[in-house]
């Protein structure tokens, strides 16, 4: 009977190295005699196309064929892939669905970390596909898995991330190739040697030792600083259901503005966690709304705008992105269009108050823009951003940070008032939060989105002219169908059904 070839599945983005690391396969494979064949489908930029390259080996060396010569195939088929390679966690889904991986078969090999699609990132509230729910369906279906932190490795290693993968490949056992076939077709290829040899070992021990599908934190990462242990020991108290969300919300807001803030943090959730306590919700209540009040006390206005252009991470993964080699100068041009309600969020309020009355006064004015195009890596243009990004200290003087005070109140008022009548009501107006995010029009329609359901569904709830049953059902309505779509349509068709159904006030 004739052997059999080893067929090896690569997933993988634009940009990540994906033909190299075939390369470096057939390389490996040719140094030990093996047949091998490999063919690729290129995709385009990152997330808006996959790349696919599939790689088929026979495990007899060319020389004990007596002159025969195997026919490979050119695509791979379902159920005869041995090995998937995934540089990302969709990817590894997509293989799952399009019926590659099979129970009696494939070994998965993929990175947990994700780049999200376009859909992703543009839905109304937060459209990121549930991570979980990708791990178990690709654990489900695969023989073998090992899941883990590619692209965490590579950074450690100071590698691309194909290097990584080549270690994986090498660690599975799947092909019959030496590790040190392997590393010889690195430094056979030349080029950045030595930290792909490092990302090849740090790939090769990580699938060794069956590292889990979460990495553990670093250890600088755990070792919180004096100011997080003050503020994480006035939370020890609080529920086990909660104290995750709470001590990653007062993390966030100590590096968004300082430590007072993140005590006001803790001194609003005190009321919901008494609340939460009432109701018997369990910590579920005070969850929800401590996630939910982190993101909104530490907003997106010019001031976090400025801060996150100027990150030095972000920097340094534009540069990966671009393959820029150490030394080598490039550009970075953000492209800016603030409004007259950009410039008001960071002046006083009286004065913003007296342009944006003048604003709604004269509409032209109101929509009046300044498009600009920033070098944020030159000296003028990162001096700019540098000014903005100092107004951190001025920030609770703004207009905006007193008017996101007064709205954000108000809700926590009305998760405190829901509570008493109903934990799942108080829980569906706390996820109402989801609706407000990201400034400018964006913040615009969140926001009116959010009024139209407090006026029409959560007051009149609290007032007692909407049941609780029924208000619980109507406001987790109003919400999905808010973040169905951006215009608003969906929310106008459902606020309408809900109100025709709902009976009118005693007179």
């Amino acid at each position: 009977m004739s052997p059999r070839p080893i067929h090896l599945l690569i997933a993988a983005l634009g940009g990540e190295g994906g033909g190299v690391l075939t390369g470096w396969v057939i390389a490996a494979a040719a140094r030990h005699g093996l047949p091998a064949q490999s063919t690729s489908i290129p995709g385009v930029a990152q997330r808006t196309g996959a790349t696919t390259y599939y790689v088929e080996i026979l495990p007899v060396p060319a020389a004990e064929l007596g002159g025969r010569r195997p026919v490979f195939a050119l695509h791979p088929g379902i159920g005869d892939v041995d090995l998937l390679l995934a540089s990302e966690l969709l990817e590894a889904g997509r293989a799952v669905g399009a019926g590659f991986v099979t129970p009696d078969r494939t070994f998965v090999i993929a990175s947990t970390h994700r780049f999200f699609v376009m859909e992703e990132k543009m839905a109304m509230g937060d459209g990121r596909l549930d991570d979980a729910h990708l791990v178990h369906a690709i654990e489900r279906q695969a023989k073998q898995s090992r899941l883990f932190d590619m692209e965490r490795l590579a950074a450690q290693s100071g590698s691309m991330v194909n290097a990584v993968m080549l270690g994986a490949i090498a660690g599975s056992g799947v092909l019959p190739i030496p590790p040190e076939l392997f590393e010889a077709a690195i430094r056979q290829d030349g080029k950045a040697v030595e930290a792909n040899l490092r990302g090849f070992g740090a790939g090769l021990a990580a699938v060794r030792r069956r590292v889990p599908a979460r990495p553990a934190a670093d250890e600088q990462d755990r070792a919180a600083s004096a100011t997080d242990a003050v503020l994480a020991k006035a939370a020890a108290e609080l529920p086990d259901a909660a104290r995750e969300i709470v001590l990653e919300g007062i993390r966030r807001l100590i590096k968004y503005q300082d430590v007072s803030y993140a005590q006001l943090y803790l001194r609003r959730l005190a009321n919901i966690r008494e609340a939460d306590a009432r109701t018997g919700a369990g910590g579920k209540l005070l969850r929800e709304a401590a996630r939910h009040l982190a993101l909104r006390m530490s907003f997106e206005d010019v001031i976090r705008v400025a801060q996150a252009k100027l990150d030095p991470g972000r920097f340094a993964r534009i540069a990966k992105a671009m393959h820029v080699g150490p030394g080598e100068p490039f550009a970075i041009v953000e492209f800016l269009k603030p409004g007259i309600d950009e410039l008001a969020s960071v002046l006083p309020p009286r004065l913003a108050g007296a342009m944006l009355w003048l604003s709604r006064r004269f509409p032209r004015l109101g929509r009046l823009h300044w498009g600009m195009a920033v070098r944020s890596t030159s000296i003028t243009g990162y001096l700019q951003f540098r000014l903005l990004r100092a107004l951190k200290r001025w920030r609770p003087r703004t207009h905006r940070f007193r008017a996101e005070q007064q709205a954000i109140e108000a809700w926590l008022a009305r998760i405190a008032a829901a509570a008493e009548i109903s934990a799942d009501l108080a829980i569906e107006v706390a996820e109402c939060a989801r609706l407000i995010k990201g400034y400018g029009d964006t913040h615009k329609r969140g926001s009116a989105n959010y009024f139209a359901i407090d006026t029409r569904i959560i007051r009149p709830a609290l007032a007692g002219r909407i049941p609780a049953a029924r208000a619980i059902d109507a406001v987790a309505s109003a919400r999905t169908a808010a973040l169905a779509d951006a215009e608003g349509e969906n929310l106008a068709r459902c606020l309408a059904e809900i109100e025709a159904g709902t009976p009118a006030a005693p007179g």
